[in-house]
């Protein structure tokens, strides 16, 4: 662009009439011409005599310098212009030949600009990597400044949510645990008047899939106050230190915003026991961003009303600094639902599902024994999916007969043969099962 640009300067578009040798001959053989230059043996120059200017209105006038050619010619090959130009000039009289010169030019502007255009392509394609990495926020390279930053997402107040405590299931315990923390923070002086003090952290230990994270969603829905999540994969990166500035950036966050609760899903990312290993490297870092979050853990004052919650599925592995009364003064565990939890579960999720009459929750839930509400969700949808693809207007129960076999053993191999020796050893499985009722 720049250069297109110098080219324009030096030589606006237009700025000189072309014309053909024809033409040259025919202004040459009737006195009009002054001058021919030759530029860097490609484009002829043709100067009129300002006498003769008015017979050419086609012509470009030189107001500002005599320097400008009123006409030019691209004249191919030189050694043939110039034999042919010497004919007609030799055929002139004396006081009519034209004098023919011959000149380089260079682009002044063009070369400037050809030496700077490398550095400046350089240079803008550095900012706008540098503005892509950072996300397009902070300026152009502001990722590199901001690499020490939490990456916690912040639900405010006003944050739309749309998961309460409602939507949670079959977690009755677990949901009072949680209620009466979160009523910690709508209302400290019920607890601190009497002497009590607001629990500093939360640990939600049980299987994947029993909702932990569903929990500390609908936490947030009802908190009312800030909520800060992030993964505890989040914290750790390739540069040495970061997890740690992290780490103090969530808490200095957590503070300004107080009262507010944060929660780190998968903390056994970076909260595992210290010592066990003897790799480096990455094993160190991790290290010290657990030494750091064990300080922000103890350092900050009951009184600021920030409470960490956590959930992991490896309790076993964590530190047990971590695990101390003053850290987490609390472990929640949630384990899989029993037969009236997964009742209320299957009645969550079938909400939104159009279903036929002879599906009942409570037959759902003596058929899926040992199912985490993961599980449940997934029959549901699978159930639903099954409908549509029989082209039904509601779900019945074969639909969820069906989904439970195909969660349970996988897809149905209707091309699968089954040899006699095969038949009579399932035979016997299953009439083992009958017998055992």
């Amino acid at each position: 662009m720049l250069l297109i640009l110098g080219q324009l300067l030096l030589f606006p578009a237009g700025s000189n009439s072309k014309i053909s040798f024809d033409q040259l001959k025919t202004y040459t053989e009737a006195g009009d011409v002054q001058k021919i230059n030759v530029v860097n043996e490609t484009v002829a120059e043709v100067f009129i005599k300002k006498e003769s200017l008015s017979k050419y209105p086609e012509a470009t006038k030189t107001t500002f310098s005599d320097a400008q050619p009123n006409f030019t010619m691209e004249i191919g090959s030189l050694d043939n212009f110039q034999n042919k130009f010497d004919k007609i000039n030799d055929s002139l009289a004396a006081d009519k030949r034209v004098e023919l010169t011959f000149e380089r030019k260079t682009n002044v502007i063009g070369t400037i600009l050809g030496y700077l255009l490398m550095p400046i392509i350089f240079i803008a394609l550095y900012f706008f990597l540098m503005r892509r990495v950072s996300g397009g926020a902070g300026g152009p390279g502001s990722q590199i400044f901001n690499i020490g930053k939490s990456k916690a997402q912040l639900f405010e107040k006003d944050s739309k949510v749309n998961l309460t405590f409602a939507d949670v299931a079959g977690l009755d315990e677990a949901k009072e645990e949680i209620m009466e923390i979160v009523d910690f923070l709508k209302n400290p002086k019920k607890y601190t008047s009497l002497g009590g003090k607001i629990p500093k952290g939360v640990l939600l230990v049980g299987p994947p899939g029993t909702g932990k994270t569903l929990l500390a969603k609908a936490v947030a829905g009802e908190a009312n106050v800030p909520f800060f999540s992030m993964s505890g994969s989040d914290f750790v990166e390739m540069f040495v230190g970061v997890g740690a500035s992290r780490v103090r950036d969530l808490f200095k966050q957590a503070r300004e915003k107080a009262p507010c609760i944060i929660f780190i899903d998968e903390i056994d990312a970076i909260g595992r026991s210290r010592g066990k290993n003897n790799f480096q490297g990455g094993n160190d870092e991790r290290e010290n961003t657990l030494n750091q979050l064990l300080v922000e853990m103890d350092g900050f004052s009951t009184d600021k009303g920030v409470i960490l919650m956590a959930a992991t599925n490896r309790a076993d592995v964590l530190d047990n600094a971590l695990l101390r009364p003053g850290r987490f003064d609390r472990q929640i565990g949630i384990d899989r639902p029993d037969m009236n939890g997964r009742v209320q579960i299957f009645n969550v999720h079938l909400r939104s599902i159009k279903l036929n009459e002879d599906v009942s929750s409570v037959a759902l839930a003596e058929m899926t024994p040992g199912f985490a509400g993961a599980d449940i969700a997934n029959v549901c949808n699978e159930a639903a999916l099954i409908a549509a693809r029989r082209n039904k207007t509601s779900v019945d129960m074969s639909d969820f007969n069906y989904a439970l076999d195909r969660v349970i053993g996988g897809l149905e191999k209707k091309n699968s043969l089954i040899s006699p020796r095969e038949k009579e050893i399932i035979s016997y499985h299953e009439a083992g099962h009958a017998v055992c009722g």
